[in-house]
């Protein structure tokens, strides 16, 4: 008998049979100890991600929680949205000034075409990762899943797919954490959102002639924001199974003026009593209440003893997909992770799916590679960092 020649994998189908094996052969946390069988069917209730939680979750979900994050270490970090068509940063809008009804056309084009949730998932897991977060609604507010409040998202445009919806499900399969971005302090879209100054100036696009539909002056009510903001989060907790976190962006708006009119601690105490078990970040600290913090790009004095988790991005410079800003390599994010023990942190690496949803072929490489040194080496230790550097 002749053998015919093994075909070499394509980086797909490995990183799909990586993602098999790390999820079989487990990994050294109690999660991934119980297996692939406890991630798809979790015992008691307990959220596959917390599996091996279960006597601590029973007592108390989110200290359960909290001992899981701290442990997590690494996850993934997805900003796809409208600004993703445009190929240039995700702070498109308000930096070139496009007007919210021009703006808005966009949603006719978007596809999601090639938003592959279980092999995005499946990435995560080879590269050793142990969550994801994608941006439900960024400061443009175009959602990523199906929302009575507005008729603004994904459903509701040429895709008609519920993109968090499907990566929820994804996760739940894998034991993954399913964590959700939300922009709380901007929104460029709606009419009561905030309209205070902020660090970059304004919290919204300094339009001229003004935008006919921001409400101004006395019309102005931020409570009309808030609840619409409530309404959103009660929505994702209610409908996409047990979530692991809800980071909130925009803070700078915020601390810009009177934080309390904001209003947080009662939406953190609503997030807490649907879902006991998540826990809740706004950057680097709001009112100070928060169950972490989560600084972009370096650590920061962790007060109270609470988990840290430092966001960064492979492409420098830009979260959302940008066509030309040069790319982090293995190398990179392995220094990243070491400088992540040193806070001691968790590392949150952020790529931009490209308009059609896919994720570029340098980001798979590069997240490959990293988890194959992870498998062999296991993660870096704090005195592998370099010497601090600046970051985009």
């Amino acid at each position: 008998m002749t053998m015919q020649p093994t075909r070499p994998l394509t980086r797909r189908e490995f990183v799909i049979q990586a993602s098999a094996a790390a999820t079989l052969l487990g990994a050294a946390s109690p999660a991934r100890a119980l297996g692939a069988a406890a991630a798809t069917s979790p015992r008691g209730g307990v959220p596959s991600y917390l599996a091996g939680y279960e006597t601590r979750y029973a007592q108390d979900p989110r200290a359960a929680a909290t001992e899981w994050f701290r442990a997590a270490r690494y996850g993934l970090f997805l900003h796809y949205g409208l600004y993703s068509l445009l190929k240039r940063h995700e702070w498109v809008q308000l930096r070139e000034k496009i007007p919210v009804a021009e703006y808005a056309k966009l949603k006719a084009q978007f596809t999601a075409a090639k938003f592959d949730a279980g092999y995005i998932a499946d990435l995560a897991v080879a590269a050793g990762m142990r969550y994801i977060n994608l941006t439900t609604r960024h400061h443009d507010s175009f959602c990523l899943f199906e929302t009575k409040q507005t008729d603004f998202h994904s459903m509701n445009s040429p895709a008609k797919r519920d993109l968090v919806g499907e990566l929820a499900a994804a996760c739940r399969q894998r034991g993954l954490g399913f964590c959700l971005y939300y922009s709380h302090g901007r929104d460029w879209r709606h009419p009561h959102a905030p309209n205070n100054g902020d660090w970059r100036g304004n919290a919204r696009p300094a339009y001229d002639p003004p935008e006919p539909t921001y409400a101004t002056g006395a019309q102005h009510d931020l409570k009309r924001y808030l609840d619409f903001m409530s309404a959103q989060i009660t929505e994702l907790l209610a409908n996409y199974g047990p979530i692991a976190a809800i980071w909130l962006d925009g803070i700078a708006v915020p601390l810009s003026g009177d934080r309390q009119k904001f209003k947080c601690q009662e939406l953190y105490d609503l997030i807490h009593r649907l879902q006991p078990q998540v826990l809740v970040s706004y950057k680097q600290g709001l009112i100070g209440t928060e169950d972490f913090f989560a600084p972009e790009h370096k650590a920061v004095p962790a007060a109270g003893g609470k988990p840290m988790e430092i966001c960064t991005t492979l492409q420098k410079g830009s979260w959302g997909y940008h066509e030309t800003f040069p790319r982090l390599g293995p190398d990179d994010v392995m220094a990243r992770l070491a400088e992540a023990a040193q806070g001691p942190a968790n590392l949150l690496l952020n790529t931009g799916p490209a308009p059609d949803g896919s994720i570029h072929s340098q980001d798979e490489a590069t997240l490959s590679e990293v988890g194959r040194r992870l498998k062999t080496g296991g993660f870096p230790s704090a005195s592998a960092a370099p010497a601090p550097a600046k970051r985009d």
